[in-house]
């Protein structure tokens, strides 16, 4: 390791795993060297329930990831993901001081923190202020600076989390002592890693099916102009055959991997499908319409709840590059299918923008993956209006609120 190089891990937290990534920089060349992975425990739709079995088993995959590469992590990228993430938009607008009626750096600072000023409750904390294009007199300009005009206004998307389930997360980090260097929304990292600027520009959706939620992040313009989380996933798939067919969850999870749609395919109620194949004692068949109907209709609804909880702001015109389909569930047959018929628009199932390893191709390691491509590529600055040292103060602020 050369003396500017620096050993890093991304760490993602998830209902299903905890999976951490490590990677070596120089300067702005990314290496992924070592990786670690562990079943997850206390950890429920996405949000720690039970610190110390979910620090337990964060801390085993940690110990595996340094132990790949025979040496010790220096800074930590994690993912935030969660049901208890929201976020909300907010405009402002100011006049024109400029010389000429050009717009100067202090009108374009003036009005992005009018747009950021948005009080949040006690208990809640900012994780990424997403920046939409500025406005001169009503028309969009990239760049405002010594533009003529009158008026300019901006508007931002605000993502925010509870302060405590966000300092959970921090903290078992923290208790590896290990540095968290950025946090970052799950969503926004695989968009990062599967989308290119192109695409980004012309609009696309980023749908990330995970076991317990669905991360999305909208792109228009270039930029993210909506990221957020849905407390339903995977498991919901595999919870909805396992009561449908009367059958545990780790059946109904082989059924789901092995028969299961997005879109129902079969076309005889005659055509039957076995849970074991052995034909033995206890072995049940299955009408195969019968579980495709069921993985089908939540699946779905998954995407319908991610086109409501964009809003009128989605619109199948304004994403020319379609919707791209990540996470585990990704895997599902007919998911593009699926997609496209909700979101009114092309569909695919994502593939990372970077030479990695094929095991790392999988749509389960897009996350973290584009985590550490992010955090070390600097990206997450291009993508929001966060300052540096923002997220410093969000430390600062969690480190105070978890000695009250």
């Amino acid at each position: 390791m050369t003396s500017n190089s620096r050993i890093v891990g991304a760490v993602e937290i998830g209902t299903s795993k905890i999976t951490v990534l490590v990677g070596q920089s120089s300067g702005s060349r990314l290496n992924v060297i070592g990786m670690g992975e562990f079943p997850s425990r206390g950890v429920v739709k996405g949000t720690v329930v039970d610190s110390p079995a979910a620090g337990e088993a964060t801390h085993r995959a940690i110990i595996a990831a340094e132990q790949s590469v025979g040496a010790r992590l220096q800074q930590i990228f994690l993912s935030q993901s969660g049901s208890h993430i929201d976020g909300f938009y907010h405009e402002a607008a100011v006049n024109v001081g400029g010389l000429e009626g050009r717009v100067s750096a202090f009108d374009i600072d003036s009005v992005l923190n009018l747009a950021k000023a948005k009080a949040l409750p006690s208990e809640r904390c900012n994780v990424h202020y997403l920046r939409r294009p500025y406005y001169i007199d009503g028309s969009l300009v990239a760049s405002p600076e010594e533009i003529r005009g009158s008026r300019l206004s901006v508007g931002v998307y605000h993502v925010h989390g509870d302060k405590n389930r966000i300092a959970d997360n921090i903290h078992i980090i923290r208790n590896f002592n290990l540095p968290v260097t950025q946090l970052v929304l799950s969503g926004l990292a695989s968009g990062n890693i599967l989308t290119t600027p192109e695409e980004r520009h012309h609009g696309v959706l980023v749908v990330d099916i995970g076991a317990g939620t669905t991360d999305f992040a909208y792109y228009l313009h270039g930029r993210p102009f909506v990221a957020g989380v849905i407390p339903v996933g995977g498991s919901h798939l595999t919870n909805d055959l396992s009561l449908g067919l009367r059958i545990t969850e780790a059946q109904a999870e082989k059924m789901k991997t092995l028969h299961g749609r997005a879109v129902v395919a079969a076309k005889d109620r005659s055509d039957r499908v076995w849970l074991n194949g052995d034909h033995g004692i206890g072995d049940r068949d299955f009408p195969r319409m019968t579980i495709e109907q069921i993985t089908a209709a939540r699946t779905r609804e998954i995407f319908e709840i991610v086109r409501k909880k964009i809003g009128s702001l989605y619109a199948p015109a304004d994403t020319r590059a379609g919707v791209v389909l990540t996470g585990g569930t990704a895997s599902l047959l007919g998911i593009e299918d699926a997609a496209s018929r909700v979101f009114e628009t092309p569909a695919r199932v994502g593939q990372p923008r970077v030479e990695v390893s094929e095991n790392l191709r999988n749509g389960r390691y897009s996350t973290v993956l584009g985590l550490l491509h992010q955090g070390l590529s600097q990206q997450i600055e291009e993508h929001s209006t966060q300052p540096p040292g923002l997220f410093s103060k969000i430390r600062r602020a969690l480190d105070a609120f978890a000695r009250l």
